[in-house]
């Protein structure tokens, strides 16, 4: 850290005592083209300010924190005096604090609760992610079976409440110290968080679970039972999970099964309407954006993908115009098989995974006006289990790739349920003399 920065660090340390405020100012440009962000989102104690169209921001001497953190769309987050990723950078110039912000686009690999603790599926993944040239991780915050990989404060009480012994298994004895480790690598940290498909928190809550025809607590295929989206009191646990990530340092959080069951006949606290499933799941990212604002965090949520093609919510609560206005990047969810009714053209997905992530992908753009940046789609990148069940291998998860780097995306992800992952595929070809 040089003089001058430890100096201007040191004068907001003081100013937190209440003794000294001092003037947060300053220019959010383009690193690679100098040209000013408008609209970058900067926040200092707990203040929320916007870059105006000259790029320019101003706190005014009202701010008495020590934290000052900048988000545009498309580029990386910075926090002032600590970058979470080495493609930002910072300058001081009197009293005024200029960020150079650089694009980023991630390609990522995802890591469930059992792959981020386990040494082996890690450091393979990571291995694979060097060889690549990727740069970003996903990992489970709180898993599809609510699970939290370590000692959470929210979990335990949540446990204590219900009367029932503390929070197992701990899969990351010391969480900050990975999320640490992680950036020095240069990664961009994606926190997935289930939303409402929680068994264990239908079973220290009974009462906010969705129901059967015959009135018992419904579970799904995988016999795990949700949490009634309508139920705004049941929010509050995955609220505070997505709050405790942003503290541990992720750059976004993701929120998954952010819907309504796809299954018919069940019973929920209000009338099952389209209206009433769209305002539930808007709500539920309204609070979650509420929440985070302070941290300053990306958002995103994973998404059906026949969402890109239905008008309507799809029956879950998903409607992409809707959600649209309500996130940082969009996380469609391509994986060809599962689309098991096809598409316009294509009645064998998994037969043409160019066709089925190109054109889902163009069609969410032309319903939404949406640049491609802020779109991240999920690709597949495990065997295929509603077709033919081939395997998907290089060939197969590069041209989901092509397809989804042809439209400008904010990068991709590939899921493996079991976190196993190869380098072939995920290199970009090298050109034939």
């Amino acid at each position: 850290m040089n003089r001058l920065l430890a100096k201007c660090l040191a004068l907001l340390a003081i100013s937190m005592t209440g003794s000294l405020a001092i003037a947060l100012e300053g220019l959010v440009s383009d690193a690679a083209t100098g040209r000013p962000i408008a609209g970058a989102s900067l926040v200092a104690c707990e203040n929320l300010r916007r870059s105006d169209a000259a790029g320019r921001y101003d706190f005014g001497a009202t701010c008495s924190d020590g934290v000052l953190s900048v988000k545009a769309l498309g580029y990386a987050r910075q926090i002032f005096g600590m970058s979470t990723s080495s493609n930002t950078s910072y300058s001081i110039k009197g009293k005024s604090i200029d960020f150079q912000l650089k694009t980023i686009r991630p390609k990522a690999l995802y890591l469930s609760v059992y792959g981020i603790g386990s040494d082996l599926l890690r450091e393979d993944a990571l291995r694979v992610i060097d060889e690549a040239g990727m740069n970003a991780l996903v990992i489970d915050i709180k898993g599809d079976r609510g699970l939290v990989p370590y000692r959470s404060a929210v979990m335990a009480r949540s446990l204590a409440a219900a009367g029932l012994p503390p929070q197992k298994p701990i899969t990351v004895a010391d969480m900050p110290a990975m999320v640490q480790r992680l950036h020095e690598r240069g990664l961009y940290l994606i926190a997935r968080i289930v939303v409402f498909k929680d068994d264990p928190l239908v079973a220290m809550n009974p009462q906010w679970a969705v129901r059967n025809p015959q009135g018992g607590i419904w579970h799904d295929r995988e016999d795990l039972a949700w949490i009634d989206p309508f139920r705004r009191e049941a929010w509050e646990h995955s609220l505070a999970i997505a709050e405790e990530a942003a503290q541990l340092g992720f750059d976004e959080v993701q929120f998954d099964y952010l819907r309504f069951p796809d299954a018919t006949g069940l019973s929920f606290s209000q009338t099952n309407d389209q209206a009433g499933r769209v305002a539930a799941i808007n709500g539920f990212l309204a609070a979650a954006q509420a929440r985070l604002q302070r941290y300053n965090v990306f958002i995103s949520a994973d998404i059906f993908g026949y969402v890109a093609w239905n008008a309507n919510d799809t029956q879950i609560g998903q409607q992409l115009e809707a959600l649209a206005g309500q996130l940082d990047y969009l996380s469609l969810m391509l994986y060809p098989s599962g689309f098991s009714f096809g598409i316009p053209e294509h009645r064998d997905p998994v037969a043409a995974p160019f066709d089925i992530v190109e054109h889902s992908l163009r069609r969410a753009l032309q319903r939404t006006g949406l640049p491609g940046w802020r779109f991240r789609p999920w690709l597949q990148a495990f065997r295929d289990y509603a077709f033919d069940h081939r395997e998907f291998g290089p060939n197969e998860i590069r041209q989901q790739i092509e397809a989804a780097e042809s439209l400008g995306t904010h990068g991709w992800m590939l899921w493996n349920p079991k976190n196993r992952y190869n380098a072939e595929g995920l290199k970009r070809p090298t050109a034939q003399p």
